[in-house]
């Protein structure tokens, strides 16, 4: 593409990025004489009709907005195949690089980028426009220091229509408000989310959640509470960290309602008043309220009298001069007494009573401006403080603001069925309920559910548990194995080892072992594992070691047997049982009284047996070899 030129206007210089969208490049306006970016559509985007739209969604969205802290558009074409943006060129680089490089920005920095994006994203809710995608590499910074927000190419219009409409979840997983998590739509509450995000990253360095998958991540942001940014960093002020935890509020009913309450949070880290008309209006109507008192009384409305000449008219204003005076000094005086000459106690701790109970403390310590927030909390009975600004054994003036913030009780959440769900699915379907998977699941056999799919759960369905709670998975392992005992392989051969197993339902491991026996044959099995006699499932292999001799000499033993002197013929048998097995070494009828003695050959060790007439006569073990 580099060089190429596009709209018979815009040349493309050099390359300086891509997302997954599309690919970044610096250009040139010929026409203009001026640097431009022109972001262009991948090409295997180009004929995915909803890819193209989200593209000129992006033209559409930021077109209708101008403001010094967004990158503007200039113009919008396609070439051919080749759809692109036409956009301001922004000397400098993107925040995520910002922070890789310097690591922790001051907290004036992060309060000052922090303001820029927030006027940004003012402007655009302003316009019904939701960003979706605010993260560090989405912030321009220029060589001038100033934020400016891009990328607006998962921008939604926030009208009635979109507000009901679930989208597929986009975005920066690690950015990624809870809501977009679970896969509903996003609103400007999920844009100063992400921003929150961005904030605690730029003061500590790091991201507050980390995982190996974008799914773990995604269900950090719904079940997780981060580390506070001070545990990360002691610079960051109380002040701040407010601010970011607010932000990044679970609940997005706890968070900044929208960006200018957020902006007058901000501004006042910096020691600046934020006034919209309302506030500018009360601070005029107070000013006008106290000074022209005092003109009221020096100009009182009289009956008309005589006019009083010489040093009784002199001695008339020297008196008014006078009383203007003293209750100016009041004022003052009295403006010192109530709020400046207050002296300090030690904030009593209220965390845990009831709110009838806190307030009557406060209260009898001399605090009047008591005000309240209201959260769940899991344990926390309802109507009882769960925290209290300032903190406990902090030295404070009885005039300064104590906030509580209340118990609502627990949040309860409907346990959903994940019967029949795979593993992963599950948990996904839980976390969507703001629930958590019990560790370790349950294993169970199961001839119903196949090998991974939740067989049971606990609770059941539709049961209401505190929010976080756990569900307790049963998954399956598919059948009850069958158990078969192993037969003993020793002194077989492989094709002897083989038969006997199959009758079991077992099979020989392929990979035979082959070693160097003096006591057993070539081709004998010397040993096996499992061992004769244990059991296994069916289907199991079992190991073999086969001998490659050279196995025991062959030895001969002199065997003696007297037939019976009954008259009668009798038949004599000998059998030999060796290494080799059991073998029959000699057979045949013999005449009565007759001595009969046989060289008998044999291997190892070896049993010896004559039989008369199929009748054992005798036994003999001979353990020489």
């Amino acid at each position: 593409m580099i060089g190429k030129l596009l709209g018979n206007r815009y040349e493309i210089l050099e390359q300086l990025g891509g997302g997954g969208m599309a690919i970044v490049y610096k250009g040139r306006d010929n026409f203009l004489n001026r640097l431009v970016t022109i972001k262009i559509l991948r090409p295997e985007f180009t004929c995915d009709e909803d890819f193209v739209n989200r593209f000129r969604r992006e033209a559409q969205a930021v077109a209708s907005l101008s403001h010094p802290n967004i990158v503007s558009i200039y113009d919008v074409g396609r070439e051919n195949d080749v759809h692109y943006l036409v956009m301001e060129y922004v000397e400098g680089d993107n925040l995520k690089n910002l922070i890789r490089a310097q690591g922790v920005l001051p907290q004036e920095r992060v309060v000052q980028i922090a303001r820029q994006v927030a006027e940004a994203l003012q402007h655009a809710h302003e316009n019904n426009i939701v960003h979706r995608d605010i993260k560090p590499q989405n912030i321009l910074i220029t060589a001038a220091g100033r934020a400016k927000l891009t990328d607006f190419g998962i921008a939604r219009e926030a009208t009635t229509a979109t507000l009901t409409q679930t989208d597929t979840v986009l975005g920066s997983v690690h950015y990624l408000s809870p809501e977009q998590a679970r896969g509903e739509t996003a609103d400007q509450r999920s844009d100063l989310y992400s921003l929150g995000i961005v904030m605690y990253e730029m003061a500590t360095g790091v991201l507050p959640f980390q995982g190996d998958t974008p799914i773990g991540v995604a269900l950090k942001h719904i079940q997780e509470v981060p580390a506070l940014p001070s545990s990360l960093n002691a610079s960051v002020s109380p002040g701040l960290e407010r601010i970011i935890i607010r932000a990044m509020a679970k609940n997005i009913v706890d968070r900044y309602g929208s960006a200018r309450v957020l902006l007058g949070d901000l501004e006042g880290l910096t020691g600046q008043v934020f006034q919209d008309s309302g506030t500018a209006g009360q601070l005029d109507e107070f000013a006008t309220r106290v000074i022209p008192a005092v003109k009221n009384k020096e100009e009182p409305s009289q009956p008309a009298k005589k006019a009083v000449s010489g040093p009784k008219k002199r001695r008339f204003a020297w008196l008014w001069g006078t009383l203007a005076a003293l209750i100016l000094v009041a004022a003052v005086y009295a403006t010192f007494e109530l709020y400046v000459n207050v002296p300090e106690i030690q904030m009593p701790n209220v965390e845990g009573s009831t709110l009838e109970e806190a307030r009557a403390t406060l209260q009898s310590q001399g605090f009047k401006n008591i005000q309240e927030n209201r959260n769940h909390h899991p344990t926390i009975p309802p109507e009882n403080v769960i925290s209290q600004d300032p903190p406990p054994d902090t030295m404070v003036k009885v005039t300064r603001n104590v906030t509580l913030t209340i118990s609502r009780g627990p949040e309860y959440r409907t346990v959903p069925e994940v019967i029949g769900y795979t593993l992963s699915d599950a948990r996904i379907k839980i976390s969507q309920h703001e629930l958590i998977v019990y560790e370790p699941y349950q294993e169970k056999y199961s001839n119903d559910y196949p090998v991974g799919v939740v067989m049971d759960q606990d609770p059941k369905p539709e049961t209401n548990l505190t929010k976080g709670s756990g569900v307790t998975l049963y998954v399956s392992k598919g059948p009850q194995p069958v158990l078969r005992k192993i037969p003993d392989l020793i002194g077989l051969t492989e094709n002897q080892a083989r038969g006997e197993l199959e009758k079991v339902k077992l099979k020989m491991a392929d990979n035979v072992i082959r070693a160097t026996s003096a006591d057993y044959m070539q081709g004998q099995i010397i040993s096996q594992n499992p061992v004769g006699g244990s059991e296994v499932e069916e289907g199991s292999e079992v190991q073999v070691t086969v001998s490659n001799g050279p196995g025991p000499e062959r030895r001969e033993v002199e065997v003696e047997a007297r037939i019976p002197d009954d008259g009668k013929r009798h038949e004599l048998k000998i059998i030999v049982n060796d290494i080799r097995g059991s073998s029959e070494a000699y057979k045949k009828e013999h005449p009565p009284g007759r001595k009969v003695v046989r060289e008998v050959p044999y291997y190892g060790k070896a049993v010896i047996q004559v039989y008369i007439d199929g009748k054992l006569a005798g036994e003999q073990t001979i353990d020489k070899q």
